[in-house]
Parts: structure tokens; sequence; C-alpha cells
């Protein structure tokens, strides 16, 4: 199938991310019979389910679900403390350029962007930017951030030597490390691993079933027992408390139980991609640089922005997100089949500035 959205006309093909992927039949099946209670009160069953299965992947003993991944970040900061203090986390980090008000507004903490590449925060300057807090007049440190996948470096995955090492720099320091794990199970595709080796470099994540693995709604967050009670506290104080979640929650267990493995397909689908952008212009794209199923394309070297790319591919039925004045992100995800890579593929040789 080549439409990202089947209800739709068949010609569009949707590469903005995998946030609109549909559910599968089994979802819908599962939503209309999930057992259901309120959550808010005696807890709903199906959630509950949801829950230990996600604590459970994670190697986690406690998690919580929660309608988006900006609430369970937001609720990861509020739950480990450190109002006023400064969160370390890569300048390109999601949570820096997309949830920054959160950040500051909400829980209180002040953003300290550390160099990196690829996702990667360097070591020795992060040391010595917590080294840095215990002078007179700084915030004190409150938060060491890490996401992988990387949706700004293009969905680049975290060594899990370097997950480790920093996650040792927190503990020795007495400061808790986060993930955002948002495509959590692409990073452990990747790795041909788990994403309990990943958590286990992190004293909470966060991870979505509404992305790639094709669930309508829904994220969880991932920690100890004590530290979920926390952040389910803070998740009614935000409004973020659901009654009869099961229905959402149902999707989310089909998910987690049949959708990992496919990953595997965008990733395959994102390499054709790179490559075939690649052979159109080197410019464009770096195959080696693609790990999952996000691409970053360079538009800077054509006499085209950014805008003008997406706009002349839209006319194609082609939809990609323009980012900044000379990058295109595409996503790949269970609706971009061979024949949409293809169609893709022809619709940027169509649209590429002539010579």
């Amino acid at each position: 199938m080549s439409s990202a959205h089947p209800q739709c006309a068949a010609e569009i093909v949707d590469l903005r991310s995998d946030t609109v992927t549909l559910p599968t039949d089994a979802m819908f099946e599962a939503m209309r019979s999930a057992p259901l209670g309120d959550d808010s009160r005696d807890g709903d069953p199906t959630v509950r389910a949801l829950e230990q299965k996600a604590a459970d992947l994670a190697g986690k003993t406690a998690a919580l679900f929660v309608p988006s991944g900006t609430m369970g970040n937001l609720l990861a900061m509020l739950a480990h403390g450190g109002r006023g203090g400064e969160v370390f986390s890569d300048a390109g980090a999601h949570l820096f350029n997309s949830e920054i008000g959160s950040v500051v507004t909400v829980a209180g903490l002040v953003p300290r962007p550390i160099p990196s590449h690829r996702g990667a925060m360097q070591e020795e300057p992060l040391a010595q930017a917590i080294s840095a807090t215990a002078s007179a007049g700084r915030p004190r440190p409150a938060l060491i951030w890490m996401e992988t996948t990387h949706n700004g470096a293009g969905g680049a995955v975290l060594p899990l030597a370097h997950m480790a090492r920093v996650h040792a720099l927190g503990r020795s320091n007495g400061i808790a490390v986060h993930v955002d794990g948002a495509r959590l199970f692409n990073a452990a595709v990747a790795l041909g691993g788990s994403a309990q080796q990943i958590a286990a470099h992190a004293d909470s994540l966060m991870f979505c079933v509404s992305k790639g693995l094709s669930a309508p709604i829904g994220s969880l967050l991932v920690g100890d027992a004590a530290l979920i009670a926390q952040a389910r506290a803070f998740r009614r104080f935000i409004g973020g408390n659901m009654r009869q979640a099961g229905v959402i929650a149902a999707a989310g267990l089909v998910a987690l139980n049949s959708m990992i493995a496919r990953l595997r397909d965008d990733h395959e689908a994102a390499q054709r991609l790179a490559r075939g952008l690649a052979w159109l212009d080197p410019a464009l794209a770096e195959p080696g640089h693609v790990q999952t199923n996000i691409l970053r394309i360079d538009t800077s070297g054509s006499a085209q922005s950014a805008a003008e790319w997406a706009s002349r591919l839209k006319a194609h039925d082609i939809l990609v997100q323009a980012s900044g004045a000379s990058q295109l992100r595409l996503v790949t995800h269970r609706h971009i089949d061979r024949a949409a890579v293809e169609r893709t593929l022809a619709a940027f040789a169509a649209v590429a500035p002539k010579a």
C-alpha cells in the first residue's frame, strides 16, 4: 500500500512523519472489545495491562500511560524534582527545540545545551558543565537528558557504551538520567538488541506507541515505583488523567505485542530512499548516516529552498516536511512500501533543479 492514508486518495505518499500511521485492523478490534474501567478511580484493566507490558519490556518496575510523549517527558521532569536546577542535553534535542516552554515554565528547569555529534553529547564538555554548577551563582545540576533515536540528527541511535558512560557520570554526581525514547524500538531494532538494554542506562524513559508502532494515541513513562507514583500524581495535577482509557490502551498493547519487529521494514525503506537520492545527487543524502526511519535531506547545495522542494514535491502528491531553509525531513513507516519509495524518487528527480 503506497498511501500513508489508506482510506484517502491512494496517490498520496505521506513522508512527513510516522505519526500519520493509522491503526491496524487488530487494533480496531482490540479497542472495540477491551475490558474497561475508570482509570482515575479504580483503574482501567487494559491500561494496567499496557503499563505492565511497558515496564516489563523496559526492565523497570512501573510505568504510566499518558496521552503524548511531550506529557511523558514533562512528568519525568516534574517527578525527578530539581525545580530551579539545570537540565543537561545536547543542543539539538527535541526537548530544547520543541518542548522548551514546558521545561522552563512548567518544570522550572534551566536548559543547559551541551555540544554534541549526531545527537550524542560530548562527554568531557558535559562533565565540565556539571562541575561548573558547583560555582556560586549557578543553578544546581538537576537532570541529564538523552534522546534515542535522535530526531534532529536524522534518526541517529546513541551507542550503548556512550549511554552507559553518561549514566555513570550522572550516578557519580547524584544526578538522575532520563531518556526521551519516543522511537525507542527503532533504536533497539537498529542496535540488534532490546529496549531493556537501552533503558538500563536511564533512571526513567519515555517511549511512544503512536509513531511507527501505529497505535492512534499514547506514550509510556517507565521507571521505578516511587518515581512513577510521583509522575501519576503530577499527571492529575496537569489535567492528564483519563477515564475509560482502555479504549486507546488496547491499541498500544497490540502495538507492543505485534508491531516492533516490522520496524526493520521501515529502516530498509529509508535506506532505499537514501541510496536513490544519493544517486540522484550525492549532496542530498548520505546513506551511511541513515540508521533508522528518518532521513534529513540537505538542500543547501541546490537552487531551491527546502520549502520550494516541499511545495514542488506536493504537486506530485509526495508530502515531506521542510525544516529550516535547507533541510527536508522524510520519515518512513508501515504505509511506505516499495512502490511509494519509487514514486518518491521519481518525484525528486522531476522537481530537482536542472543544470
